[in-house]
């Protein structure tokens, strides 16, 4: 019997990166998943099949994470579909980086309003559906740059730390009501986006990990997977690096 039977997670950003592996291995593990998507119809079809390929139940649902009443609406079907929502995870995110005295409103906005208003919005349109359940859990992917800081990455910085600050907030609000919620803090990340930097460069960042490595995908995934299950079931305000030693 997987660790996460019976149980629905709802995951926003679940077709590429750290949010397929959580999808896949939380399916693996007995999840029905929901996930969120914004653009790739295609792509989203083909994580769904994925998924239901280990015997549970999926569904791609398409709409704009930073829209507050487009989240309220998603996740009402979600509700329609599944009955409940047991977990949510926060991943959606993006970058747009550049020096602060080069950094345009756009970009500052952009991400904030995708990595940490879209936070806001689903723990919003979720927490009542957990309340009602008496439980639930939320996760948030944020970063060691949200911790650390990192030059050219001021809006990104922002929105990584600011859900931690939130993610805290959370914990304090709804753990009397069976609720808890934590965040994930990655570091360096091996991805499809990473694949396409100069491997020179991916060395040199390799080089001020202690680890000497880059993470895996599936080693963020194992990481979230302890912190949405009942393996963790005394844990909630928490931030978790998963950063092969970065931030030692």
């Amino acid at each position: 019997m997987g660790q996460l039977e019976g149980k629905t997670a709802l995951i926003t950003g679940a077709t590429r990166g750290i949010g397929h592996a959580m999808a896949k291995l939380f399916a693996s593990e007995g999840a029905d998943v929901a996930f969120v998507y914004r653009n790739s119809d295609d792509l989203a079809a083909s994580v769904e099949d994925e998924l239901k390929a280990c015997g549970v139940r999926a569904k791609a649902f398409k709409s704009d994470v930073q829209d507050f009443q487009q989240v309220q609406t998603t996740v009402g079907e979600v509700v329609k579909e599944f009955g409940r929502i047991d977990i949510l995870v926060n991943n959606a995110g993006i970058t747009c980086d550049g020096l602060l005295l080069r950094m345009g409103e756009q970009q500052w906005d952009e991400v904030i309003d995708t990595n940490l208003k879209s936070a806001f919005n689903f723990v919003k349109a979720c927490a009542p559906v957990m309340m009602r359940q008496r439980s639930g859990n939320i996760l948030s992917v944020a970063s060691v740059v949200g911790i650390h800081g990192n030059a050219g990455q001021a809006n990104y910085a922002a929105s990584k730390a600011g859900l931690v600050g939130f993610t805290k907030s959370v914990a304090k609000e709804l753990a009397s009501r069976g609720i808890r919620a934590n965040v994930i803090a990655p570091g360096f990340v091996v991805t499809e986006m990473t694949a396409k930097v100069d491997p020179s460069v991916v060395e040199g960042w390799c080089a001020g990990i202690p680890m000497k490595r880059g993470a895996d995908v599936d080693e963020i995934a194992r990481a979230a997977l302890f912190l949405v299950s009942d393996q963790s079931s005394y844990i909630t305000g928490h931030v978790l690096d998963v950063d092969g030693g970065m931030g030692m």
